[in-house]
């Protein structure tokens, strides 16, 4: 681990369009999440403001009344890998299924897009929480909720495992003696467990993270547990100093029991920042944003963030409780404990969640948002943040050039990348291969 005195992690989630919902209708915004020069074009944006990670989500399920990029967008491993050649230093994330993939190849992707970047790889590993996707995969329902994590332990287990199958110096391709490949540094995996049977080895070389970075975002219990056991990073969803400062607190309380310290985890709320040369210019903007939600698309991203139709309800009527559900708990429970604890319409509800998909949203001067990031981060309500721009590539520039530079001048957020990999950029040690890690625990 970095010794060095903690200081801010930042990632940006690419959406295409925008991450407001009606972002891609600003003037000069991207329209499309299918064109790679725009990809490009943020990730050099993200590349100058030294962010540490650059990350783009994925949908098994496509809804007309989706978000714009949700309705048209790359597969995800594949435009990393595709950016990974036209970038130097920003860390790569994407999103893939646990419950709709196998750990073979999840492991065989992410390696290999970790030796094509020279170790700027992470995965996110989701469950997927829309009971709608397993349709899409030869299966007439969901996987239930907490089966789900149970297989998703396993799957990360067998993944990190057939990641660990190579020892360091593997490869010896000695030309004078036709040896290529010392076997004693390569073993099978031989898993036998409830969900999986993975033979092993992979056809590939140890990663040169050792493990390329693993992001979670569940915020169940069990989620939770996923999190604190494997993640090296976690996306929160919070809407308040408190409740985020309670919520960071129970994470990294949970470490221990895994062997694990608090800094192993660098936790980044999602915020969708306004930025304005005064704070009226910004409420304006975020108001015209908002001017273009209309409520039938507002409802829709109300019950697909709650998990639950809302449409037959008044909109100045208070947000009606949920039914239990199956799905994703983190956005359900963050959304309706915030509108019944301030009285919430469901008109109020569906303006939040339009703005910024149920995340927190900073609306004011460079200033006042670096002043708030910043006291989130000396509380320790975060590490870091995802940052979700409104709209590409406008508004990610704005927080690039305007309130990046106010956070370096405090000293809370690095001037240049110190390192090469991802784990460099959050502080972290490669992952010994296993036979180093022996030796290390021999030599205690």
């Amino acid at each position: 681990m970095s010794s060095t005195a903690r200081q801010m992690h930042m990632g940006v989630f690419v959406l295409g369009t925008g991450n407001h919902s009606a972002g891609w209708r600003w003037e000069g915004a991207a329209t499309s999440h299918l064109q790679l020069p725009v990809m490009q074009e943020i990730a050099r944006v993200a590349e100058r403001g030294k962010f540490d990670l650059l990350f783009i989500s994925d949908s098994m399920v496509m809804e007309p009344t989706d978000h714009p990029s949700f309705l048209c967008r790359f597969e995800p491993t594949t435009l990393i890998t595709a950016l990974a050649a036209t970038t130097t230093h920003i860390g790569l994330g994407a999103t893939v299924s646990t419950s709709f993939n196998e750990p073979y190849n999840v492991a065989r992707v992410f390696g290999s897009i970790d030796h094509l970047s020279g170790g700027r790889a992470a995965w996110n590993v989701v469950t997927t929480s829309n009971p709608k996707a397993a349709l899409n995969y030869n299966r007439a329902e969901h996987i239930e909720h907490e089966l789900r994590y149970e297989r998703a332990q396993e799957f990360v287990d067998v993944v990190r495992g057939l990641w660990d199958c190579w020892e360091d110096g593997a490869i010896v391709a000695d030309k004078a003696t036709g040896q290529y490949v010392d076997a004693e540094k390569v073993r099978p995996l031989d898993h036998k467990g409830r969900f999986f049977q993975v033979k092993g080895p992979l056809n590939m070389a140890r990663c040169p993270q050792g493990h390329p970075v693993i992001i979670q975002a569940g915020g169940s219990p069990s989620g939770l547990e996923l999190a604190a056991r494997t993640a090296d990073v976690v996306f929160s969803v919070v809407q308040e100093l408190g409740p985020a400062k309670a919520a960071y607190a129970d994470l990294k309380g949970r470490m221990a029991k895994f062997g694990r310290t608090p800094e192993e985890i660098a936790v980044l709320p999602g915020v969708m920042p306004i930025i304005g040369a005064t704070d009226a210019e910004a409420r304006a903007k975020l108001a015209k944003l908002q001017s273009w939600i209309t409520p039938t698309n507002a409802v829709t991203l109300v019950a697909s963030r709650i998990g639950y139709d809302v449409s037959g309800y008044p909109l100045d009527g208070p947000v009606p409780p949920p039914p239990k559900s199956e799905g994703g708990r983190t956005f359900h429970q963050v959304l309706y404990d915030m509108a019944k604890r301030e009285n919430m319409t469901l008109r109020d509800l569906y303006n939040l969640t339009a703005a910024a998909r149920g995340h927190w949203v900073v609306c004011g001067t460079p200033a006042k948002i670096a002043d708030t990031l910043e006291e989130w981060f000396v509380e320790q309500a975060a590490d870091g943040f995802n940052i979700l721009p409104a709209y590409f590539p406008g508004a990610f520039a704005e927080f690039v050039d305007q309130v990046v530079p106010l956070l370096q001048q405090r000293g809370l957020y690095r001037r240049d990348y110190e390192g090469t990999t991802l784990r460099d950029h959050f502080g972290l040690d490669p992952v010994p291969a296993p036979m180093a890690r022996r030796h290390a625990v021999g030599a205690e």
